[in-house]
């Protein structure tokens, strides 16, 4: 029976599996939103949350078990500063999963795991780069008008 077992294991042994989370959280942090497995994410979450909670205490003590955890001190400091400041009056839930669906190679189930209050960076982020694709569309169009325009006058030329 599973008494008391919480958790995946993940097809990890325990400090595989230890190491994967801590790298995850450092890239979710420092990314604010992170595409992987369904599995994973869950489990992500679960950890990101329970490191949020510490920091949120916003001690010395805080920041030490959350720099024991994290790979870079500039997550850290960006955790302590911003992260904590945005999402600190929050009781709990700072962040989400977004299924995606199945990927093409294997079928894993993938989704997106985002920082509750930041998915607005990274919708600003997509809208400016819609922009920019629309503005090439509209360059690409134009570029090719002048090229008819040009071919339609040659051909009116040796008419003549």
């Amino acid at each position: 029976m599973r008494h008391g077992n919480k958790g995946r294991k993940l097809q990890r042994t325990a400090s595989h599996r230890a190491a994967l989370l801590r790298m995850l959280a450092t890239s979710l942090l420092k990314h604010k939103r992170i595409k992987t497995t369904l599995a994973k994410a869950k489990e992500v979450k679960r950890y990101v949350d329970q490191l949020i909670t510490t920091a949120k205490k916003n001690d010395l003590h805080a920041r030490r078990q959350v720099m024991s955890v994290l790979y870079e001190k500039e997550v850290t400091k960006e955790l302590f500063s911003e992260i904590i400041g945005k999402i600190g009056d929050r009781p709990g839930g700072y962040t989400r999963v977004i299924k995606l669906g199945n990927r093409l190679g294997d079928a894993a189930e993938m989704a997106i795991v985002e920082l509750v209050d930041y998915n607005d960076i990274a919708n600003k982020k997509a809208e400016e780069r819609k922009n920019q694709r629309e503005v090439k569309a509209e360059q690409k169009k134009e570029a090719v008008a002048e090229e008819k325009v040009s071919e339609a006058k040659v051909v009116e030329e040796t008419e003549k």
